[in-house]
């Protein structure tokens, strides 16, 4: 038997129990892994709240590194004492130890250690298929991009910086505007303060963006689309203030012809080549020190109900992991 943590019930932080399950020997295609670390997402919360369905009961959690136990039939590209690291579906990283599907683990670099890894893999993933494949940078754009203190923004900040990139970032406290800001973001809105829109015009002279990255959702909307220079792009990749508002395409013809996307990380690692190579990528900006991996929060796993809280009323800054 081993530690997880389980689901019964859609609800609040309260619904995830810390109880004992039987982890079996892995199937074909599958692996056992044993963790030791796990990461924290606001995806997690989606899954808890039942905004994104699934199967009750169930586990949670996203992302996880530690060490492969055993390895199913076909499974040839990790094998037994492996250091891996992932970030996948189904649902089950809050835990001591789960099978999953195999062609989702990547072998972790030896410089790179696992509380590291937990943090880094969907945070870094997503940052990865934003930067590289939804819109894609070549350096010398200003961009916007929403949260820039949290994990994700905080790995974006250091990333755009890298490779040289004007990032405007937007923040819910002059606190952490400062942090984001010492992590290579380029010009800081308090969004609680300033209206980020006009902010962002009066930085671009006038212009506007040619691109928004936004995972707030229903609070950011319109003011990303206000943002953004005709011809431009809004990437709303999560919803933490809640679902975009229903709106005409009319909104996008009158602010110049825009583009909107809704992409998720999980279209992009479903193909192993497409994986290894953002892996590749990912690990490459960390080991040379041009992404520094920030964990502000640890929790041991029985405590992921506080871990939750303090996510949901933006408490957190950087990442944060559970320790099983």
């Amino acid at each position: 038997m081993t530690k997880a943590i389980r689901i019964t019930k859609n609800g609040g932080p309260e619904v995830m129990e810390y109880v004992d399950v039987e982890v079996g020997q892995p199937g074909p295609g599958e692996a056992l892994v044993r963790h030791a670390a796990c990461g924290l997402n606001y995806i997690d919360v989606y899954f808890r709240t039942g905004m994104y369905p699934q199967p009750l009961p169930a586990g949670l959690g996203m992302e996880g590194a530690g060490t492969v136990e055993a390895v199913g039939p076909g499974v040839t590209h990790v094998a037994p004492g492996d250091r891996v690291a992932y970030a996948a579906r189904p649902p089950g990283a809050y835990s001591q130890a789960r099978t999953m599907p195999a062609s989702f683990l990547v072998k972790l670099p030896d410089s790179i250690e696992f509380e590291t890894a937990a943090a880094m893999m969907l945070q870094g993933f997503t940052v990865e298929y934003l930067f590289n494949r939804t819109f894609p940078l070549k350096g010398g754009e200003t961009i916007l991009f929403h949260a820039a203190a949290g994990g994700v923004g905080l790995i974006a900040c250091q990333w755009a910086k890298a490779i040289g990139v004007t990032m405007i970032g937007t923040v819910g406290s002059d606190e952490k505007g400062e942090i984001a800001k010492a992590h290579g973001c380029a010009h800081v809105i308090n969004y609680k303060t300033e209206n980020f829109s006009q902010r962002v015009k009066e930085i671009t002279g006038g212009r506007g963006v040619p691109v928004v990255y936004d995972s707030i959702g229903a609070d950011t909307f319109t003011g990303s689309l206000d943002s953004l220079a005709p011809l431009g792009m809004m990437v709303s990749f999560g919803s933490a203030s809640g679902p975009v508002p229903a709106f005409t395409l009319n909104e996008l013809v009158n602010r110049g012809s825009l583009y909107i996307t809704r992409p998720t990380l999980f279209s992009h690692i479903t193909k192993r080549d497409t994986l290894e190579a953002m892996a590749a990528n990912l690990f490459g900006m960390v080991e040379s020190g041009k992404v520094k991996i920030e964990i502000n929060q640890r929790y041991a796993l029985k405590d992921v109900a506080q871990a939750h809280i303090a996510l949901e009323s933006r408490q957190t800054t950087g990442s944060t992991i559970l320790l099983p």
